[in-house]
């Protein structure tokens, strides 16, 4: 039987988790898993996030964005495939579009790489945007492990299945402005501010946006608004869990839609957060996702693999 079709996602308090009560842990990981089974989507209250920290990112993201092009565009460097650094305008087109998003981002990334991972860079102009995004990229970072930890118990797996396999990650925070649009009737056909797409990592998580707008696609085609209360981050499976899932876990498909024509001329920031493993994880589906009843739907690839394959569909990497 196909569970109920949800109007909103679920909420949860991680606490419940993290509390030592093993009623409280137990429940967490089935409501967790029940919501990522169904709708792929929950929001999250005590996540370590502090509203202070929000706040002092976002007002640095905001400065950062409202910095003239041509300072902007000398942290845009095009070999590093939009992994780092600044992503200007029409730069992004979501897998299956022609027509690029209506937006611009920064990319901040592992804060120690290793391998052959590229180093972070960060805007002379204003040197407490590191300060603060490195902050939230940890703070994210260490959250996103507590709950791949639910997640992996409720696959059954060890607790600490994800541990090994997102040290050191791929992880990117990414800041983006939604910019304003001064003349709606000179936007190309068909371009939003962010076209329906699924993510590439393991999970999302979500800082609240500062305007509504975030629409995910539930399974009977009906389009919903994603809102989150102040207190919560917004949590969502990516397509890499997918695939290890063999869609157990559920991908999916969100958009962020343009503003009412009287709204087009005001800017939309987000901070979303993308949950990486490091490029050598196997993404071969788990057997104990795969039967006669769910037949295997994905080729075997590793997580690098499959990350090249986005750039390369996303036109950040040729």
């Amino acid at each position: 039987m196909e569970p109920a079709l949800l109007n909103q996602v679920p909420s949860l308090d991680l606490a419940d988790f993290t509390s030592g009560n093993p009623e409280q842990k137990e429940q967490f990981v089935a409501d967790l898993g029940s919501a990522f089974t169904n709708i792929g989507f929950v929001a999250i209250k005590n996540h370590g996030l502090s509203d202070a920290l929000r706040n002092d990112l976002y007002h640095y993201v905001q400065q950062f964005f409202s910095l003239p092009d041509d300072i902007k565009k000398k942290y845009e460097f095009p070999n590093l495939f939009g992994q780092r650094g600044y992503i200007g305008k029409g730069k992004e087109t979501a897998k299956g579009f022609k027509v690029a998003d209506l937006k611009e981002f920064y990319h901040v990334g592992q804060p120690e790489p290793i391998g052959s991972m590229p180093s972070n860079v960060f805007p002379d102009e204003l040197p407490d945007f590191k300060k603060f995004t490195l902050e939230v990229y940890q703070t994210f970072e260490s959250t996103g492990k507590t709950l791949l930890r639910a997640i992996a118990i409720y696959l059954n797996l060890p607790e600490d299945y994800f541990e090994d396999r997102v040290k050191n990650g791929d992880s990117l925070l990414r800041a983006l402005h939604y910019f304003p649009i001064p003349n709606p009737e000179l936007v190309p056909e068909g371009a939003v501010r962010a076209a329906a797409h699924g993510d590439i990592n393991l999970i999302t998580l979500l800082m609240g946006a500062s305007a509504e707008g975030l629409e995910v696609l539930r399974r009977d085609g009906e389009w919903i608004a994603i809102t989150a209360l102040p207190d919560q981050i917004v949590v969502n499976v990516g397509d890499m869990l997918d695939r290890l899932t063999n869609h157990k876990l559920k991908s999916t498909i969100h958009r962020v839609v343009n503003p009412p024509r009287e709204k087009m001329g005001t800017s939309r920031y987000s901070i979303p957060f993308f949950m990486h493993p490091r490029a050598d994880m196997d993404l071969t589906s788990l057997d104990s996702c795969v039967s006669a009843e769910n037949p295997k739907l994905y080729i075997n690839m590793t997580a690098g693999e499959f990350l090249d394959e986005r750039l390369r569909e996303l036109g950040l990497k040729k």
